[in-house]
């Protein structure tokens, strides 16, 4: 189905295999789809209310992005996070957000805004909204490259980790302590404040990598979700919900 237009002005809506694309992709990196799920075409196309052909499309072109793995004979079900592409994506946005930091322009508004945006992190741990402060911490990475000139790198950074930003939540969900990655939020922008650029990098480069110690942990205890090479029973029952 092509692009439909809106109204004069307003951006173009999204057709409904793109709508349904983004909604499973948002489910499988949020884990409302966890990994190893079973996933039903009928089920699916049920549940949000369309066809089968914008599911089938769907799951066809999250395949390739290794999201979703497509057994003859079994089914389709959610990827396991597999370590590889986790790294791979780790190194992809740990050298565009570290290399950017040198252009970072740390004036008076800019650093108010990142201050700003640390109070409204430590609102949402307060509130024990894991969700917000997913968000809220998209946001501060985002506003680092904004600040140093770079933002148009975001988008190459967000293609690259939608592995690295399951295993994410499931670091926040199992592991670290969102208190901690706030603290980490701000030993960057207190060394920017300073003019400790190398301080900066040595904190920025501490906060992204943490992710691999708590994927470990994760791991050892439910290896279940991640990739061993090996196909999925051939159950259409659901794992555990992570949530």
């Amino acid at each position: 189905m092509a692009t439909e237009k809106s109204g004069k002005g307003q951006q173009p809506r999204l057709s409904v295999r793109d709508q349904t694309l983004e909604t499973l992709r948002r489910r499988i990196i949020s884990l409302q789809l966890p990994p190893g799920e079973p996933l039903s075409e009928n089920e699916l196309a049920q549940e949000m209310g369309v066809s089968r052909t914008p599911v089938r499309e769907s799951l066809i072109l999250l395949r390739e992005e290794g999201l979703v793995q497509v057994f003859p004979q079994i089914g389709s079900f959610v990827s396991l996070v597999d370590l590889a592409r986790v790294s791979e994506a780790q190194f992809v946005r740990e050298a565009i957000e570290c290399a950017s930091l040198r252009d970072v322009a740390a004036d008076t508004a800019g650093l108010a805004g990142l201050r700003e945006m640390l109070q409204s992190q430590a609102a949402a741990d307060a509130n024990g909204d894991v969700e917000e402060f997913f968000r809220l911490d998209e946001d501060f990475h985002r506003e680092l490259l904004r600040l140093a000139g770079h933002e148009s790198a975001w988008a190459a950074v967000n293609s690259a980790k939608a592995h690295l930003d399951r295993a994410r939540r499931l670091s926040l969900r199992d592991t670290r302590p969102v208190a901690t990655l706030i603290e980490q939020h701000t030993a960057v922008v207190d060394a920017l404040e300073a003019g400790k650029l190398a301080e900066a990098d040595s904190s920025l480069r501490l906060h992204l990598r943490g992710v691999f110690e708590d994927v470990q942990r994760i791991q050892e205890s439910t290896p279940e979700l991640f990739s061993d090479g090996a196909a999925p029973r051939a159950s259409r029952r659901s794992v555990a919900r992570l949530t």
